[in-house]
């Protein structure tokens, strides 16, 4: 079976493993006592946020700035395809490299602001507060990268694991990352 970029398409739910993944990370979320919910738009990633929001009984909000990234023309393209016509192109992706904006796909800086955005807006408005930010794999490594400052190589290389947990601090003003493909909240309810 070919691996299709799916990017923001419609139709493309969550799959049994994925539901049962969610299942799994709203146990785990339960010690963190979140307060707040928020989602991207995209079918699988709102099938998710429901299921978590049922678990915990916290209501939950969808917001754009945590959609996944706008692919252009390579949404619905096998990979190998896309790999064989240009090459790496998710290396290229954090690379900011040119192709990327004249095939119609987000770049990565602008990722970057707007997932800052959301989590600056949530880290004011929940001050104090544990808010669960249900998004992709990209608008993560954004994240992750504004506070380490990774390098496109290493971006590329970073794995984030479908419904794990990406846990970011705000601390006197700075970002610090406290785990990454956390799969048990319960040690981080303490700290």
């Amino acid at each position: 079976m070919d691996r299709v970029l799916a990017g923001r398409r419609e139709g493309i739910p969550l799959t049994k493993k994925g539901l049962q993944q969610a299942e799994k990370i709203a146990k785990f979320l339960k010690p963190l006592k979140i307060s707040a919910i928020y989602s991207s738009p995209i079918e699988r990633a709102l099938h998710t946020t429901k299921t978590i929001a049922d678990k915990l009984g916290v209501s939950y909000k969808i917001d754009d700035r945590l959609t996944e990234i706008e692919m252009g023309t390579f949404s619905g393209m096998i990979y190998e395809d896309m790999f064989a016509k240009y090459g790496n192109i998710f290396l290229r992706f954090y690379q900011n490299d040119l192709v990327i904006e004249k095939n119609g796909v987000e770049t990565f800086s602008n990722v970057k602001k707007r997932v800052l955005e959301m989590v600056n807006h949530c880290s004011l408005v929940h001050k104090g507060k544990n808010v669960l930010l249900v998004t992709h794999m990209d608008p993560i490594k954004a994240m992750i990268s504004t506070i380490t400052q990774l390098r496109p190589e290493a971006l590329y290389e970073l794995i984030i694991r479908n419904a794990s947990l990406t846990i970011i601090k705000k601390e006197q003003g700075n970002f610090s990352l406290v785990a990454i493909n956390s799969m048990c909240a319960e040690r981080y309810n303490r700290e």
